[in-house]
């Protein structure tokens, strides 16, 4: 499978966001990741519906849409109505995770479950024929422009190993400190879709030169 790109609004100017959505459709990105924290499972507060409503808008690449949020049951229609593509939860949130994801993939949305940094991942061996996506914290998660956390190669690497074992298709992806310095150690773990905030949109050559970067690395 060929590596996607995923740029994180975290890290736009949210004065322009349309204009930088559309930058990185024009870049070759592959989807958008959208960060939700509610203030209570993670210290900051993002984004809700309306934002990931309003990126409807003016992008027609995937949304990629990240519950850091306690109780994401009780959002799951808000943000499937607002157009969301993947609603990702978190293993750590969610006691009834079987129905959570059974929901998700009810509402029409393709499910993702996510594992922090401190998270083992054997729970997916129980889960693996229900996620199209699992996604590997590489950061604590709750704010952007962290340092990527090296333990992380060895957990893409079980997730891959988990789900090939159990004939999953779900993609792997990684989130936290992802840059053209890290890239490539994921991308030989297992890991095959990239969540990049700062290196995309803070990159010294712009939305363009930050996904282009990317790209070389794993070049």
């Amino acid at each position: 499978m060929a590596a996607l790109i995923s740029p994180s609004i975290l890290s736009a100017d949210l004065t322009r966001l349309g204009e930088e959505l559309q930058a990185c459709e024009a870049a070759g990105a592959d989807a958008i990741h959208i960060d939700v924290m509610d203030g209570r499972f993670v210290p900051n507060i993002t984004f809700g519906p309306d934002i990931v409503a309003a990126c409807k808008k003016v992008t027609s690449l995937p949304l990629d849409v990240h519950l850091m949020i306690v109780e994401p049951e009780k959002h799951l229609e808000a943000f499937a109505n607002a157009g969301a593509d993947f609603l990702t939860v978190h293993y750590e949130t969610c006691p009834h995770i079987h129905r959570t994801l059974q929901t998700i993939r009810e509402l029409g949305v393709k499910p993702g479950l996510t594992f922090n940094p401190g998270t083992p991942v054997e729970p997916l061996e129980l889960l693996a024929d229900m996620v199209e996506l699992v996604l590997i914290m590489s950061v604590n998660p709750g704010f952007g422009g962290q340092s990527f956390i090296p333990q992380a190669i060895g957990k893409i690497r079980q997730t891959r190993a988990i789900l090939e074992a159990h004939g999953s298709n779900a993609i792997v992806q990684v989130d936290g400190g992802i840059t053209a310095a890290t890239i490539r150690a994921t991308y030989d773990a297992g890991a095959r879709n990239f969540v990049a905030g700062t290196a995309v949109f803070r990159h010294q050559e712009g939305i363009a030169g930050g996904v282009s970067a990317l790209r070389e690395a794993l070049n």
